[in-house]
């Protein structure tokens, strides 16, 4: 605020002294403005605190600068101190030097930045733009690495200048200790795996050990070349067709190189080479892989690789879609057979069913039949039991009616019924003979004077006989017997 005030008070005095000139030019007092007795008293302090103003602005950029956001700058005055200045706005150098550092540098690989260094000055937010880094992988492919690392610089003053001291200038630090280690880092990495392994999925492993190893320091290693027994068996044979009886050849391995981190025998960490800018305070702040460009007959064999990849993946989705037909088929006959077994086991269990219901039938009909026949037989019983109560009574009914009656026919001699077969007897004879066929004309006769044939007495003669056989045939006794 102060140097701001300080710019409008001058401004406002050459304002006010060109001013008063041009009025006195008007007035057309020319004579007065030669003579310095004619110039007004305040005029002439106006143009002498112009004059001095000016002297003032003159020597300012050689007292005061400006200190940028985002910078640290180290100040080294005419009487020999030193300052960092770590702020925003006018800071006084007093006829010294001053060097403008990056609180965060950038060093970067890439192919869309033109070649060279240019710190400082440069307006892109990199503070070194390098083209892409041919390094080479393990298994000796060569290829063009993009990438970026961030540096940040100390913030406490001894720190930034004991750096300040080392390197001099930032351009000076670019050269000497961030780019080289860049760079080593970034080939010691790609010497830890084969360009295989790097495309095959170990990109994120690649990005994490260059960022470990910027920051923490270069692994020491140590390259082997180990034999191991090839997983694919080197066969051969005519017929091909029995691949059972295929003859083998070859040593059946394979020289594969591995490399291998030194570690400490007392702690069992890994030996590192330290990273010299972290002895100044720098740190890195992160750290990328943005692009990996292979050699040409790498990416032709990439090229392969990933065809033949492509055709084992459409031969294997082939195999799949084979597998699911055939599955499907299965299923298909599954289905089918589940159906049929289903619409069989339906038969089976309505026939099994109806067949139950028969038997349940028979069986509650046999069994009220059962029932029934019980409750007939005990009906039966019943009815025998009445029965023979019944003729137990007749029984006894006519055992009393054949006592009564044989106590009536011993008593009498049955004569009433006696009588009354007598009556019968005679009635019926009586009706027969009353209806009998008698000639108008009976010829005949006795020569012995007995009855003659066809009289009545030969009837009635008859009618006795008859009488007393059909008394024999009732087996009675005509005559009647004293009661006794």
């Amino acid at each position: 605020m102060f140097m701001e005030a300080l710019f409008i008070v001058i401004l406002l005095a050459i304002g006010t002294a060109v001013w008063m000139w041009r009025r006195s030019r008007r007035s057309g007092d020319s004579r007065e403005l030669s003579l310095p007795n004619s110039v007004p008293k305040g005029m002439r302090v106006g143009i002498v605190a112009a004059v001095a103003l000016s002297l003032v602005a003159v020597t300012f950029n050689q007292v005061f600068f400006y200190a940028e956001p985002g910078y640290v700058y180290h100040v080294r005055t005419i009487t020999g101190t030193e300052r960092v200045v770590d702020g925003v706005g006018y800071s006084m150098h007093l006829f010294g030097r001053v060097n403008a550092w990056k609180k965060a540098m950038t060093v970067l690989a890439d192919d869309t930045t033109a070649d060279g260094v240019n710190a400082e000055s440069e307006s892109s937010t990199a503070s070194a733009s390098l083209p892409p880094l041919n390094i080479m992988f393990l298994d000796q492919v060569d290829a063009d690495a993009m990438a970026a690392v961030r540096f940040r610089l100390p913030s406490d003053r001894a720190t930034f200048l004991k750096m300040a001291h080392e390197y001099r200038t930032p351009e000076n630090l670019l050269r000497v200790a961030l780019i080289p280690s860049f760079q080593e880092t970034l080939q010691a990495t790609a010497s830890l795996m084969s360009a295989e392994d790097y495309y095959s999925g170990g990109r994120t492993e690649f990005i994490n050990e260059f960022e470990n190893q910027m920051q923490m320091g270069v692994y020491i290693v140590k390259r082997k070349e180990v034999l191991r027994d090839s997983t694919k068996r080197q066969t051969s044979e005519a017929d091909a067709s029995n691949p059972t009886l295929q003859d083998e050849f070859g040593d059946q391995q394979k020289t594969v190189f591995i490399v291998e981190k030194l570690t400490d025998p007392d702690t069992g960490l890994p030996v590192r080479k330290e990273q010299k800018f972290t002895l100044y305070g720098i740190t890195v702040h992160e750290a990328r892989v943005t692009n990996m460009k292979p050699n040409e007959k790498f990416v032709g064999r990439m090229e392969q690789k990933q065809e033949a990849s492509a055709m084992r993946a459409i031969a294997r989705e082939q195999k799949v879609q084979e597998e699911e037909q055939r599955l499907l088929a299965i299923a298909r006959g599954d289905r089918e057979v589940a159906e049929r077994q289903a619409a069989m086991k339906v038969e089976q269990v309505e026939a099994t069913t109806k067949a139950e219901t028969r038997k349940k039938e028979t069986l509650i009909e046999a069994e009220r039949q059962k029932q029934q026949a019980a409750i007939q037989e005990e009906t039966s019983k019943i009815l025998l039991s009445k029965a023979r109560i019944d003729a137990e009574a007749v029984k006894v009914a006519a055992d009393a009616e054949a006592y009564m009656k044989a106590k009536i026919l011993s008593a009498d001699n049955a004569l009433a019924q006696k009588l009354e077969a007598e009556i019968e007897i005679q009635r019926i004879w009586a009706e027969a003979f009353a209806k009998r066929a008698v000639p108008q004309n009976v010829f005949g006769g006795g020569g012995n004077g007995t009855t003659p044939v066809g009289s009545d007495m030969e009837v009635k003669n008859f009618m006795q006989l008859m009488t007393l056989d059909a008394a024999k045939r009732l087996n009675y006794e005509r005559s009647l017997m004293a009661d006794e």
